[in-house]
């Protein structure tokens, strides 16, 4: 698949600006803060519904505006699709499929699959569990899109069994009887999708690993092997895939064991939003071992390894409940590189280059043309403020 235009209205910096692109490598080269990685987040966010950049949409709207669109054209094999999103702060997004209006946006989930690779991913090796379990949260949904649904009901099952807990603790603290009866039937609603979750996440952490340890080697000369390990707060050791239906009975019986700390605490402590994907090198986890030529390195791993797994990479889980079949050329994801050539050696370019070159379509960012090896220049657009141009 590949993006053969990019329609932009009151998006980021873009009053408006329409771009035609081509399949295979597309560099868009231009002075920092121009507007070059804005042009590829509005192709991220077809995808995903969500910004690399932002927690949030609001920032999305071009400052004085009152929403954004997003047009995007997406052809895959033989057919081509229009997809349409608009984005309302504080309003829900809309969406249309060649000018029909869709019931939500998520629906369009699917259409475009991209894999994007940016500075800001070196958190996925030196930052926090929030931003790993989103990227394999994000990955699930692209491999399969009513996951969103699943996943949007987790949270928001959670925050309403967690400030019923808060509430708990409040009662227990001023020496009222505490009466758990409703949080019985929030413990049941959590660990039935929380189950589902973990299965989809320790089912894809298995798929993932052998690929990450494969690019990692293609993409560094280091001797340490690396390895993907999923720690739960529900499955022991290295969070070995299970059936959904398994892993609901056993995260409502950890919740039972914990309830009494729970409510002490007055948070909800066990299901899928408090685990964490670890990354180790030769063993060691790479949080606080790796160096930082190791870690761009394991970084890069994980988002080439993606890429190779939305694409046709056939997964070594044997459940593949979510994968999908259709693989092939024109299932291969849109690979976005956003400014990360300048981030690496020379080295690690031309080996980048060498692995991507062949991909259906990639888009680049880059401040000057030097940056980006001479194989994926391929279409070359200059970006100034507030435009786009075909050199």
């Amino acid at each position: 698949m590949y993006v053969s235009h990019l329609s932009l209205l009151d998006f980021r910096s873009y009053e408006t600006v329409d771009v035609e692109l081509e399949p295979g490598p597309n560099a868009f080269v231009g002075r920092n803060g121009r507007g070059k990685t804005n042009l590829v987040e509005a192709v991220g966010y077809v995808a995903t519904l969500g910004s690399h950049r932002v927690p949030n949409d609001t920032p999305l709207i071009r400052a004085g505006a009152q929403r954004a669109v997003v047009r995007t054209r997406v052809v895959r094999g033989d057919r081509a699709s229009t997809v349409e999103l608009e984005i309302t702060a504080g309003k829900a997004n809309r969406a249309r499929i060649n000018r029909g209006q869709l019931g939500r946006a998520r629906d369009v989930l699917g259409i475009l699959r991209t894999v994007l690779f940016a500075p800001e991913d070196l958190a996925l090796v030196k930052g926090d569990p929030e931003g790993r379990r989103r990227f394999l949260d994000q990955l699930v949904v692209q491999l399969l899109p009513r996951a969103a649904g699943v996943l949007a009901d987790y949270e928001r099952v959670l925050r309403q069994r967690s400030a019923l807990l808060k509430s708990l603790r409040g009662h227990r603290a001023g020496g009222r009887d505490v009466d758990t009866s409703t949080l019985e039937v929030w413990d049941g609603r959590l660990a039935q999708l929380g189950g589902q979750v973990l299965a989809w996440r320790t089912a894809l952490v298995r798929a993932l690993g052998p690929l990450v340890a494969t690019a990692y080697e293609q993409v560094s000369d280091a001797d340490s092997a690396a390895e993907l390990v999923y720690r739960s707060t529900v499955v022991a050791g290295d969070g070995a895939p299970a059936p959904a239906d398994e892993l609901e009975k056993l995260m409502l019986a950890t919740i039972e064991e914990r309830r009494a700390a729970e409510i002490d605490r007055g948070q909800s402590l066990v299901g899928p939003h408090r685990d964490d994907l670890e990354l180790t090198l030769g063993g060691l986890p790479a949080k606080g071992y790796a160096s930082h030529g190791e870690s761009w390195s394991f970084a890069l791993a994980l988002r080439l390894a993606s890429f190779r797994l939305l694409g046709g990479g056939e997964p070594s889980a044997p459940d593949d409940v979510f994968w999908d079949p259709d693989h092939g050329s024109d299932a291969d994801p849109v690979l976005i590189l956003d400014d990360v050539f300048a981030e690496l050696d020379v080295r690690r370019r031309e080996r980048l280059a060498e692995l991507v070159v062949e991909a259906r379509q990639v888009l680049v960012t880059a401040a000057v043309p030097g940056d980006v090896p001479e194989r994926l220049l391929g279409a070359r657009f200059e970006v100034a403020e507030g435009r786009v141009e075909r050199v």
